[in-house]
């Protein structure tokens, strides 16, 4: 499928898709417009896998669909929840750690289902809370 095909095809029907594999440039991009059904660059993990070489193993990168967000570096206002489900993703497909992966899935799933949110998900009826709150919210419920 074309890049452009794809943009349009996740805003038109974003459940036909499970996994789109792509090119890190329109990767990049086709991840920014799917962060938009969620509401947040801030909700969305991503990850970078490569082929398994001879003895099983691949190589991986990590990390969250917004980068490192500079303009609100040390304001308390980033959503840590991406980093985290990056942190579960790596769990799950270098680590082998599928429990843990699902542990770590559900204390986030908690934690919004008890309506903390940053600013960025900020809704009516919700408590907004700080980056490092919803860090310490969702450390919480893993104990």
């Amino acid at each position: 499928m074309l890049a452009d095909n794809c943009a349009m095809q996740l805003l038109r029907n974003p459940k036909q898709f499970d996994v789109i594999v792509t090119d890190n440039l329109f990767g990049d991009m086709l991840s920014d417009q799917a962060s938009m059904l969620t509401g947040s660059l801030g909700l969305l993990p991503s990850a970078s896998l490569g082929a398994k070489n001879k003895d099983g193993e691949m190589r991986a990168m990590y990390e969250p669909i917004h980068g490192s967000a500079p303009d609100i570096a040390g304001k308390g206002i980033a959503n840590p929840i991406a980093s985290i489900l990056s942190f579960a993703m790596a769990l799950r497909y270098s680590l082998d750690l599928d429990k843990e992966a699902d542990i770590l899935e559900k204390a986030v799933q908690d934690v919004l289902n008890d309506g903390l949110r940053t600013k960025d998900i900020m809704s009516e009826g919700k408590k907004e809370t700080s980056t490092s709150a919803m860090g310490d919210a969702i450390i919480s419920k893993l104990q």
